[in-house]
């Protein structure tokens, strides 16, 4: 493996994130919308093994006290190796003032706890498909 880690938008095939985002089991639109999302966020991550693009994430931000994680996809074949790891690190280093949030798939919680996320008490959301939402396990 010769891995890179790259902290903007260019040269990014839209359409990998994509693939990525629906092989991992999470939400995915077609590329333009997350080129669209990551270029408005605060702090990206992207991971390539040479030009492979391999896991990212990204998170949003005031870039003074609050931001949140989103996206945070590694392809299978990568998983196990610390780079989801390293990309969440990258993110909190990037604006480490921050408090930080955000919601795991069902199941992936234990991964965030091995970052020393905690479960919180008072998380609420407003999803436009919340039916949807409830049956994959994120709403109540």
């Amino acid at each position: 493996m010769n891995i890179k880690i790259q902290y903007n938008c260019f040269n990014v095939n839209w359409n990998d994130v994509s693939s990525i985002l629906k092989e991992v089991g999470m939400a995915y639109f077609e590329g333009k919308i997350h080129k669209k999302a990551f270029e408005n966020s605060h702090a990206v991550v992207f991971v390539f093994d040479e030009d492979k693009l391999i896991g990212f994430g990204r998170a949003i931000s005031d870039g003074v006290c609050q931001a949140a994680i989103y996206d945070i996809a590694v392809l299978p074949e990568y998983q196990g190796k610390k780079i989801g790891a390293a990309i969440v690190d990258n993110i909190l280093r990037l604006i480490p003032q921050c408090n930080f949030i955000l919601y795991a798939s069902p199941g992936k919680e234990i991964f965030y706890e091995k970052q020393n996320f905690k479960k919180m008490k008072t998380g609420m959301a407003l999803f436009i498909n919340s039916e949807r939402m409830k049956m994959r396990g994120f709403t109540e």
